[in-house]
């Protein structure tokens, strides 16, 4: 009999079917696969954390463009989504990702920082907490809810000095004349290092993990140069094809970098912090 606290128990509870295997990956992840051959994952987490992933990526797939796994069963601790058989990256399968995240962030939010449908307003970006608080204007709202509490915490933390808190603070004193021009909100993936990207077999990439908001289509671009994305020019490619970018956007890589680098900052600590300050010296 499967203990009702392993991911197992959890998948079949939640799905309604019979287990066949199970292959843990991780402390927090395993690999189940059901009657019938479907194979799934098994997340376990904080239950506000998987209300919210649960959320976002229901809200992704809703507009139909970049793929994401099916959820197929979310409750408490734990989250079961389908598994993605993966290949690797080309050329091709990047344009076409380009293309398909345009598409998402075309289908747009609310507001920024406006959370997925039923997700939570405290959620989460990786393991910290993110609020998700409505704001009509993008560069106060990218300083008040994304750049200073990570700022304030890793200060506090003693991660991030007194005069690099200060030129962060300036940077974002400087906000409305470094954002560029006024876009829309965006329905954002929100937290698209490469590791949340997934290159499917069949040629079309998955997002997983989404930090799901309403925001700027450059922070999503912007996190993926950060952390490194394979045949990124062409990913870009794409995306100019489908929905071309303001002028200036190279110039304006680093601001949207200051939140994933802040957020480091918090969980990984003083590496991250003085990457940011430098960010935000050149800028």
């Amino acid at each position: 009999m499967i203990p009702p606290d392993e991911p197992g128990a959890a998948a079949a509870r939640l799905t309604g079917a019979a287990v066949q295997r199970v292959r843990p990956l991780s402390g927090d992840l395993a690999e189940v696969v059901l009657d019938g051959g479907r194979a799934v994952m098994v997340k376990r987490g904080d239950p506000r954390a998987v209300r919210a992933e649960a959320a976002g990526l229901r809200w992704l797939a809703d507009a139909r463009t970049v793929r994401v796994p099916a959820v197929r069963g979310a409750g408490g601790r734990w989250l079961v989504t389908d598994r993605v058989p993966t290949g690797p990256p080309s050329p091709e399968a990047a344009f076409r990702f380009g293309r398909d995240l345009a598409a998402l962030h075309r289908t747009g939010a609310p507001a920024f920082g406006a959370p997925p449908p039923d997700g939570p307003r405290e959620a989460f970006v990786g393991l910290a907490p993110m609020r998700n608080v409505p704001g009509d204007d993008w560069p106060a709202w990218y300083a008040e809810h994304r750049v200073l509490p990570y700022l304030r915490t890793a200060f506090d933390q003693g991660t991030v000095r007194p005069g690099g808190a200060a030129v962060v603070e300036r940077v974002c004193e400087r906000l409305p004349d470094l954002a560029g021009p006024a876009e829309p909100p965006a329905r954002l993936h929100g937290d698209l290092w490469n590791g949340n990207v997934l290159w499917g077999a069949d040629g079309h990439a998955r997002l997983i993990d989404p930090a799901a908001h309403g925001g700027h289509r450059e922070t999503d671009l912007a996190m993926l140069d950060l952390f490194g994305c394979p045949h990124l020019d062409r990913v870009l490619d794409g995306y100019q094809a489908a929905a071309p970018l303001a002028a200036g956007r190279k110039d304006r890589v680093g601001l949207h970098q200051l939140f994933p680098l802040l957020v480091h900052a918090v969980l990984f600590g003083r590496t991250y912090a003085e990457q940011a300050v430098a960010v935000a010296a050149r800028l």
